[in-house]
Order: C-alpha cells, then structure tokens, then sequence
C-alpha cells in the first residue's frame, strides 16, 4: 500500500478527524493511524480543549473517549448533539458496559469502539461513518439535481426574461417556511411552479399534496382539508384523516382558492395562525406542521374589495405573491418548449420527433394560446400523434399550419384580451357541442370556473345544454 493512498479503507482527504483522550499514546496512536488518510487531523486530551478547536474549525468526524477528567464524553456528546452538530461521533472506552453503551448510542454516538483496539478496527468503523457521511452528500447533490430537473420537466422552462426572473425568485423563496401566492391565467403552470418550490425546499423529501378547491363541494370542503370522525355528516360511516394531516411535514397546494366559501376561509385562517385542525365532529386539535403554497386565477385583491374574499386570508396567503407569466408573454419560450414536450412524447409514445421549421415556429408564436402552456403540450401530444403539426385551436383545426396560409385570428389591435378569452371559450364549447365539462377539461379550468364566466357573460342558459 502506497503511502497516504488509503488502501482497502479508501482515501479520506475529504474529511476532516478531532481525537478527544486524555491518554497521549491513544491520541499518537490514532494521528499516526488517520494523518496519512484523512484531510485534517487535531488531537485534544479534554472536553475543554476540543470545544476550543470546534470553534475554530469543522470536524466530520469527532473520536471521543467516554472516561475524560471533567466532563465526560457522554456528557459531551449529549451537549454536541443538542447544540446541532452532525457529524460522526466513534465513542472509544476501556471501561464499558452494557448500559454505558446504550447511553451512548442513544445519545446519538455514530459507533462505540472498546479499547484495546487494533488499527483496523478503528479503521472499519471510521470507514463506515465516512461512506455514510459520502452517501448523505451525493443525495443531497443529487436531490438538488434532481430538483433542477424536476423545474424544468414540471414546465418552468425558458429564457424569456418573464420566466427567468420567475425561476430566480423561485430559487430565492423556496428554502423558506414562507406562505405563496401564486396568481396567474389557467394553464400556466402554478401548480408545477408549486412543485418547483416544495422540491427545492427542506421539505422536499416529505409530502407535497394538491387540492383543486374548485373541485370540491363547499359542503365536503372543510371535511377534506381537516378530516371528519365518523358520523359527523350523513355518510360519514368512518373517520378520515384530512389532507392537512397527510401533508404534514411537507407542502399542501391549494389550487383556486378564491373558490372556497368565505365561513371555510375563515377556518383556514385560524389553520395558518395556530397550527392546528379540527376534524368536523370532533372537539380534538390535531396540530400541524404544513407550508401552504395558494394559487389562483381570478384578482383576489379585486375579490376582497367585493367582499368575495377575506381581507385578512388575502394578506396572510400573499406574503410572497408571483404572477406566472402567461405564454404570450414569453413567446420566444415556444421552440423550447415545443422540443422540451417532443422529447417527453417521443419516449412515451414510442413515436418520431417531428420536425420543428421556422415557418411552423412563426405561426405558433403568432396564435395567442389562451390555454397557455396546458394548451401547447396538449396541442404538441395531438400532433405527434397525428404525425404532423396540426391547426391551432380548441376544436383542432382553428388555425391551419400548412405554409400556404397565416394564422386565421382577429386583428389582435381590434380585440381586448378578454374579448379573446370569450371568443376562445366559446370556439371551444361549440366545438363540444356544449359539454361544459369537455370543455372545462380541454380549456384547462375547473367546470365552476366555467360556468362563472359564462353567467358573467350571460351565456348560461345558451351553453346550459350541456353535461
């Protein structure tokens, strides 16, 4: 074996060794042992020295005697361990015991080596402490990695300025506890946004749960989020956990909250300020631990000057509001995105990227996509599965992409962005021949969002045929 090559045990010049023994041969033996191998290697023969070097320095790994004068080294390891260090601790004795070892090992000891002990003894249990250590940092890199993946694949994909800064402050808000606002148009992409969060978050590794409120009855609601015990409600033939409960630890995404009836924003205020839920029909708190991520497609401001939203909810939802950028506001995102959901297609349905010409680009980036991203990869889908790029549309054939024609749309100077999003919805709803719900899912809203801007129009009773 090469002098400092680490052998069979490997090279640890990563890492970083504190020796604490009051004996100075067991410290020179153990520095002779690990200098050739380890990074940095610092002895110290009491508790009071070594705290003087972990001010100065960061060990990965500390070998701690059990029998020091003064503070002992289970005492030590016990103040260690409370004060947020989380490196390795080898506890090392000449005097053990059966309950001298336990008190170590729960106490947070990594491992517990008797004296006397050969160099390879020592040596195995440093090695499995180092490879555990190598392990938790490759995770950690490549949960980050994946991370960054996910962002991308979940949508949030560009280089338009809009989205750039978007992912910038994505980036910045995600490690904190903080409660989000995310508004935006339908088909964004709010609730990728809110996974983007929740996965580059502390909490990545715990639940992150989506709720559609649009989706869900006003009466079933509260029983929903907060559970309900058996026989709180007709049906209620058992009790239920709620959803607070099952994302506790982790991220609930609450999609369209301005859908939820004002006495259930009211209960989800008491949530975020005390912590805790009450199962309907139960007198027990249950508390939680749970970041709230909200998002919605109407103006909540514009809702709490109604009285349709609770001023005070508002404020506490919107600590850090981000407005996703609709698609025609990032329309030098689309080849990107195009090629992005190509490539996903392709491998899902076994089938040939087509090819993307700058013709066929012009005319994407012309068409307003009113179901905004939702609407391109569903668009993208159709066509790779028809083996062509197809016309632009609700109905599939709005906008012809043959090189002989333009775009068929109206003069977007003679057009309000609202008479655009009316004209889109009802191409759609005659193309469906007045099924609200195909519509609401081509669309990409729920079906209360639908009927609402319908009634808004007075188009309720014209569309009221449908499913």
């Amino acid at each position: 074996m090469k002098h400092g090559d680490g052998g069979e045990f490997g090279n640890w010049q990563a890492f970083s060794v504190l020796i604490v023994d009051d004996e100075a041969g067991m410290r020179s033996f153990l520095e002779r042992a690990l200098r050739s191998r380890c990074g940095r290697v610092e002895a110290a023969s009491s508790v009071e020295e070594a705290v003087e070097w972990m001010a100065r320095l960061h060990f990965d790994l500390v070998i701690l005697d059990i029998a020091l004068p003064g503070k002992t080294g289970i005492e030590w390891l016990n103040e260690l361990r409370h004060g947020g260090f989380t490196g390795d601790i080898v506890m090392i004795t000449a005097f053990a015991d059966l309950e001298t070892a336990i008190h170590a090992l729960r106490g947070g000891a990594s491992d517990f080596v008797l004296k006397p002990f050969r160099v390879d003894q020592i040596l195995n249990s440093i090695k499995r402490c180092f490879e555990g250590s190598r392990l938790a940092r490759e995770n950690y890199i490549l949960r980050r990695k994946l991370a960054e993946h996910d962002r991308e694949v979940a949508g949030m994909i560009g280089h338009s300025e809009s989205i750039l800064q978007l992912c910038a402050l994505v980036r910045r808000v995600a490690p904190l506890p903080t409660t989000v606002l995310l508004s935006g148009e339908s088909g964004t992409g709010k609730e990728v946004t809110a996974r983007a969060l929740h996965q580059m978050s502390p909490r990545a590794e715990r639940p992150f749960v989506p709720v559609n409120c649009a989706a869900i009855s006003g009466e079933l609601i509260e029983a929903e989020l907060f559970g309900h015990v058996k026989g709180a409600f007709t049906g209620a033939s058992d009790s239920r956990n709620g959803l607070f409960y099952y994302a506790h630890g982790g991220t609930l995404f609450l999609d369209e909250i301005g859908e939820l009836p004002l006495g259930m924003q009211t209960k989800l205020l008491r949530v975020l300020e005390e912590h805790y839920v009450r199962p309907v029909g139960s007198e027990r708190e249950i508390p939680v631990d749970v970041r709230i991520i909200a998002a919605s497609n109407r103006d909540l401001a514009a809702d709490v000057t109604e009285g349709c939203f609770r001023k005070d909810l508002f404020y506490r939802l919107a600590v850090v509001e981000m407005r996703i950028p609709a698609l025609r506001e990032r329309v030098e995102d689309i080849p990107e995105l195009v090629r992005h959901f190509m490539a996903q297609f392709a491998a899902r349905l076994g089938v040939e990227s087509l090819e993307l010409t700058p013709a066929v680009v012009r005319r994407l980036s012309a068409y307003d996509w009113p179901g905004n991203v939702r609407e391109l990869r569903n668009y993208v889908e159709r066509s790779m599965i028809l083996g062509g790029f197809q016309g632009i549309g609700g109905s599939g054939s709005a906008v012809a992409l043959d090189a002989s024609c333009t775009p068929q749309r109206a003069n977007p100077a003679a057009l309000t962005l609202a008479e655009l999003e009316r004209r889109h919805i009802e191409a759609v709803l005659e193309a469906t021949r007045g099924n609200k719900s195909e519509a609401a899912r081509r669309l990409g809203i729920a079906r209360k969002t639908l009927e609402r801007k319908l009634a808004e129009w007075g188009l309720a009773a014209v569309a009221g045929h449908g499913c």
